[in-house]
């Protein structure tokens, strides 16, 4: 619930849509980009973009973005110009790198020798800086803030071994993966192809699916029904509300290129030798919607199975428990289950005051935040309540909760967190306070209980979050190790801001961790001492 009140995001959410068979298509690819983007609506609010095309030449794009949400942006009469489309892409943005305003919306478009690309990135560059120095030293001028620029020229770059006439998509993206490991799922789009690729690290998320008849929802296989297009997104959750079903995950380091006529593999870029994957495991304690799958699960079961891990490592006696609404409620489920307690709601939700992480301006993300929740006092009075939570951040946002509890009745207020306190800056996309304001770095947190009211708080473990996390997974693949496609080298998860290990070296960081001034000239060069310290 705090990290809702916070404003800790993910940066974006990216959709894609390609029609099969002959073209012109009878499929409403612009709408079905908008109902795509609206199911990543909770990847960002703050703009949002569609590029479509008909495949037929690189230099017919049409473009409509605006800021605001997928509604206020897309009505039906901005919609007309993207027609005639036989695919195009999309993108919803929150932004971690680069200002609020119209310039940075994306997709991107961008004049190649082999004409028109369009680019819809979700993540951060972790050596954003540097690019944008090399950048600009070979002469190429940057009109927007936004990392994701820096992408789209990088692509635009010709490799040596590229003949003129023919582009080599594949080793411009190999090219872009060189020059940067990490944190980008990007959509490109050229003429008729969708290319989706992810990162060799997989930080963060991108799924394929398949569009078919409405009538074939309830599912004979992939293998038995017509496939009217392909679509692709940053999570699964999108697909219901288009028709279509879920396909596969787009591995880490994965180029796929994805035609009218299919959906084809062209090279696999991997990870430094002995490196673990690294996808974001917030993704599954917070961002993703708990009806999106990763890795081969749904994130409403490992959610739950963070709860019952808590309720191994932090048992309590009490009467009930509750959480307040509503993304930790799958954990709370899970706990209660574990410990045998009944799950009583104690809070209801004002649907109506408006989330408060909707606006990247402090200010304007602390309005709304009072008065959100109704009482159900008649459910825990004069009871010993234990309220999970998602994570508490700074610790100002539970303890008003607490005192509501209180005051209303409760005899006892206990607080579980389904997941670890965040101790360190994300450099990969996430918008995370600043080291000095985590709860956690404080002084405050060695008596935190007392600090926000409650009768007791234990957070979960890393090691408990990791193996509810992989837990799934790694009987997965125990069990169908030479049939199972979904791994490429060692098992992962970036923890990157509960332990401060970062999966690649960081420019923004120091050798022990620390926010820098500035980046260094080498991405993986360590820093002797710390003058350059923050």
């Amino acid at each position: 619930m705090e990290l809702e009140e916070l404003g800790i995001r993910e940066e974006c959410g990216v959709f894609g849509c390609i029609a099969s068979g002959a073209w012109p298509t009878e499929l409403d690819v612009p709408h079905v980009i908008t109902l795509g983007l609206v199911g990543l609506q909770h990847r960002g609010q703050e703009s949002a973009g569609i590029v479509t095309s008909d495949g037929e030449s690189s230099q017919a794009f049409k473009v409509h973005k605006g800021m605001g949400l997928i509604n206020q942006v897309f009505s039906a009469d901005s919609l007309k110009k993207l027609y005639p489309s036989n695919l195009g892409i999309g993108h919803t943005r929150y932004s971690t790198s680069g200002i609020s305003e119209l310039q940075n919306c994306q997709p991107f478009v961008v004049e190649t020798l082999h004409g028109k690309i369009a680019v819809a990135h979700n993540g951060e560059l972790t050596n954003a800086a540097q690019l944008r120095r090399k950048l600009m030293r070979h002469g190429v001028g940057l009109s927007t803030s936004s990392d994701s620029e820096l992408i789209t020229q990088l692509l635009a770059f010709t490799p040596p071994l590229e003949n003129d006439d023919t582009a080599d998509w594949v080793a411009r993206i190999k090219n872009l993966m060189k020059e940067t490991p990490t944190s980008y799922s990007l959509l490109i789009m050229h003429k008729d192809i969708i290319y989706a690729v992810r990162d060799p690290y997989g930080n963060r998320p991108l799924c394929i699916g398949r569009l078919i008849p409405v009538g074939d929802m309830n599912g004979k296989g992939k293998d038995n029904t017509e496939t009217e297009g392909w679509v692709v997104s940053s999570e699964s959750c999108s697909f219901l509300s288009i028709g279509a079903e879920y396909y596969r995950e787009v591995l880490p380091g994965e180029i796929v290129k994805i035609s009218r006529h299919d959906v084809q593999t062209l090279d696999v870029v991997r990870r430094s030798e002995g490196d673990p994957s690294a996808f974001c495991i917030f993704e599954y304690v917070y961002f993703a919607r708990p009806d999106s799958i990763f890795e081969g699960q749904m994130v409403y079961s490992v959610r739950k199975r963070c709860g019952q891990q808590l309720a191994i490592e932090a048992p309590v006696e009490a009467d009930l428990v509750s959480t307040v609404p509503e993304s930790a409620t799958p954990a709370a489920l899970g706990y209660a289950q574990k410990c045998g307690l009944p799950y009583v709601e104690v809070l209801c939700k004002n649907r109506y005051v408006g989330r408060t992480f909707i606006q990247p301006n402090m200010r304007l993300r602390q309005l709304g935040v009072a008065k959100k929740f109704g009482v159900l006092s008649d459910n825990f009075k004069g009871k010993r309540v234990v309220i999970i939570d998602d994570s508490i951040v700074r610790g100002n946002t539970i303890s008003p909760i607490i005192k509501l509890l209180r005051e209303s009745g409760a005899k006892e207020v206990h607080i579980r967190v389904a997941s670890p306190p965040i101790k360190f800056p994300c450099y990969m996309g996430i918008n995370i306070p600043t080291k000095e304001e985590l709860i956690a770095n404080r002084p405050e947190f060695h008596d935190l209980a007392n600090y926000i009211g409650a009768d007791s708080v234990v957070y979960l473990s890393v090691e408990g979050l990791v193996s509810s996390v992989q837990e799934s997974i790694k009987a997965r693949r125990d069990n169908s190790p030479k049939t199972d496609k979904s791994f490429i080298g060692k098992l992962g998860h970036c923890t990157a801001c509960l332990t401060g290990d970062y999966p690649v070296e960081n420019p923004k960081v120091c050798c022990f961790g620390l926010a820098l001034k500035a980046p260094p000239l080498d991405l993986f060069t360590k820093h002797k001492s710390c003058d350059d310290v923050t």
